[in-house]
Formats: structure tokens, C-alpha cells, sequence
């Protein structure tokens, strides 16, 4: 009788400690299930509406052309390619325009960084059609440069890969500016005076001080910005002219000419695929150093 009853009382004990640790945890979930809804409905629901549409009747047959046929897998290739184009660009300009905002006396850093936020005042669109003008033919940078002698002919600007890495490398040059100008901010000038102090050469304290320190601020904006330019559609549809092929501009042909939802979805598949695997990817090379500062 001893035995039956104190089993009972532990069966009876064990879901009342869980009951109070449930109903402790109620507040927390009454807190976060509206964002958690928000998720679900407006991102989880339609990239696995997206994935059902891809596989169409059980078929796999979308993966296969898009992972297969030449003229698919070259504009995957030419976007990872034109990707890795614009980070690397923006890296070499934004590097020193971060260091010169995390450098100079007031009010020069704020007066900078009012000119890195003024794109952002701006919609894309209306950037791309500035572009336009700019670059074409007859626009204001080819007509300066023959009236000052300087080419014989218009330079081909436009409706080609200089055109699309101009216009792609404007509107993410400022993603790449902040997380590198966030990190140098941290960087104790104390450590690069006493490099020199001690005899060190600008380039040795460049290479072996200085750019260590503020390695995360540029994997955080290379990766930043290589997420962004996968998925670029506005500039390379408007400054390309057709003849620069990013993987956006043909999935917007392949839904909006020829009305084909399932392979346009295999395609948007394979895009997030490829923006996750150079996420992680980079993130696992580095050993977690990648975060956005």
C-alpha cells in the first residue's frame, strides 16, 4: 500500500510541475506568437507555396532544364559572376570612403554620411533611368567626353556589363560603406600608434594590424552585398537592354511571356539555394567571424 501510494503521488506530481512550467511559459508564448505568425504567413507559406508549384504534377522536370540545359546554367554562372563583380568593386571603393568616415575630425564624418544616405532618399527605378541618361550614346558622360577631346567615338556604356556594373555597384555601395565604417569605429587607434612608434611601415600596419581588425566589417559587407546583387532585377533588366541575363530578369521573362509558373518557381528555388550556400558557406570558411555589424 506504501509503494501504490507514493507512485501514485510522483504520477501525480510529474504533470503538475509540468502544468507550472507550461503555464510559465504561456506569457512568452503569447508575446512572440504574433511575430511568429506574421513569419509564417508571409514568408514560410509562400516559399513553400513556391517549392509545391516547382514540382508541378510530382515532376522534377523544371530542376532538371534549369540545372541542365546550357543557356540556364550560363545565366546562373554569369549571375554568380556578375555578383562576385560587385562586391569586389564595392569593397575597393567603399574600403577607404569607411575609413575616412571612421578617421576624420567633425563635421567631415557626418557631412559623409549624408551623402552615402542620399540614394536611399531616391527609388531605384528613378536611379536606373538617371543611368540611362547618363551612360547612353548621346547622354552627359559621352558628350563631355568629345567635346573635351578626349574620344573620338561615344563609349559603349550602355546595354552592356559596364552599364549594369555601374548602375548594380551605385545602389550597393552604401551596404558595403556601413558594416565596414561600424567595425573601423571600433578599431583603438592606440594600436596603430604604437606599430609606428615602434618602427612599423604603413603597409605592415595596414597588412598585419589594421585589416585584421576590421575584417568582419568587410565579410559582412562582401557578403551583404553578393546576397543583394543575386537577386538584382531593376538594373540589369533596364541598364543590360536585354543583353545581360541575371537570374531575376529571367524568371520576370519566363512568368510574364511564356507563362511558365513551374520552371519560373524551380528557378527562384535555385536562387535562394545559391544565396544560402554562399551564407553559409562564407560563414563556415571564417568560423562564424561573418555577422553585420
Amino acid at each position: 500500500m506504501d509503494v501504490t501510494g507514493s507512485t501514485l503521488r510522483e504520477a501525480v506530481a510529474v504533470p503538475k510541475r509540468s502544468s507550472r512550467a507550461w503555464r510559465a511559459h504561456v506569457p512568452w508564448l503569447a508575446f512572440v506568437s504574433p511575430a511568429l505568425l506574421f513569419l509564417l504567413v508571409l514568408f514560410v507559406w509562400p516559399v513553400l507555396r513556391l517549392m509545391l508549384a516547382s514540382v508541378e504534377g510530382g515532376s522534377f522536370a523544371a530542376y532538371e532544364k534549369a540545372l541542365t540545359d546550357g543557356l540556364y546554367v550560363q545565366v546562373l554562372v554569369d549571375t554568380a559572376l556578375i555578383a562576385a563583380y560587385v562586391s569586389v568593386i564595392c569593397l575597393v571603393l567603399g574600403y577607404p570612403v569607411a575609413h575616412f568616415l571612421s578617421t576624420a575630425r567633425a563635421p567631415w564624418p557626418m557631412i559623409g554620411i549624408v551623402f552615402v544616405l542620399l540614394p536611399f532618399w531616391t527609388s531605384i527605378l528613378v536611379r536606373t533611368y538617371a543611368w540611362m541618361v547618363l551612360l547612353g550614346r548621346n547622354g552627359i558622360i559621352n558628350r563631355l567626353l568629345l567635346e573635351g577631346g578626349i574620344v573620338s567615338s561615344p563609349l559603349p556604356l550602355l546595354n552592356n556589363l559596364t552599364g549594369v556594373l555601374i548602375g548594380m555597384v551605385h545602389v550597393l555601395l552604401p551596404y558595403m560603406i556601413f558594416p565596414l565604417y561600424a567595425v573601423m569605429r571600433r578599431v583603438d587607434p592606440g594600436l596603430l600608434s604604437a606599430a609606428e612608434g615602434l618602427g612599423a611601415p604603413g603597409w605592415q600596419i595596414f597588412r598585419r594590424i589594421y585589416l585584421p581588425l576590421t575584417l568582419p566589417g568587410v565579410l559582412a559587407g562582401v557578403t551583404l552585398t553578393y546576397i543583394l546583387s543575386i537577386g538584382f532585377f531593376i538594373t540589369p533588366a533596364l541598364l543590360g537592354g536585354g543583353k545581360v541575363i541575371m537570374i531575376a530578369v529571367l524568371i520576370e521573362s519566363q512568368v510574364r511571356q511564356f507563362l511558365a509558373w513551374d520552371f519560373a518557381a524551380a528557378l527562384s528555388v535555385v536562387l535562394l539555394a545559391m544565396t544560402l550556400v554562399v551564407y553559409f558557406g562564407l560563414k563556415r570558411l571564417f568560423r562564424g567571424d561573418l555577422h553585420l555589424a
